[in-house]
């Protein structure tokens, strides 16, 4: 029997891996629709990004492999790093520290329950 997935990524989204990785932790094994609640009364920032590539994997699911809606279910959201902005901040003695700003990518895989 094949199993029928469907995936979403989100590609450098500003913010840290770690931070990301959070709220991606929360939703892994949940029902969609479980996890579209917690995310939507999650009170951190990403939350907002999580729930759309979780929103367009079930699209996905539901357009391209006909999947039903009602049962599917996260099986995997992982967390990547991207790229690296590097900023520099004057310090004394004509030093300059730097400051890095970090990019991440965010892969959500749904799969249906039977």
């Amino acid at each position: 029997m094949a199993t029928h997935i469907a995936k979403s990524i989100l590609k450098k989204i500003r913010v840290s891996p770690q931070k990301l990785n959070l709220v991606a932790a929360m939703i892994r094994g949940m029902h969609t629709f479980d996890a579209l609640n917690v995310l939507a009364h999650c009170k951190k920032r990403i939350a907002v990004d999580v729930s759309k590539a979780l929103k367009s994997a079930v699209a996905n699911a539901e357009m391209n492999h006909s999947l039903d809606p009602d049962l599917l279910y996260v099986k995997e959201a992982y967390v990547g790093y991207s790229l690296k902005l590097r900023r520099y901040r004057p310090r004394g003695r004509g030093k300059g520290e730097v400051i890095t700003k970090p990019f991440s990518n965010l892969t959500v895989v749904v799969e249906e329950r039977s």
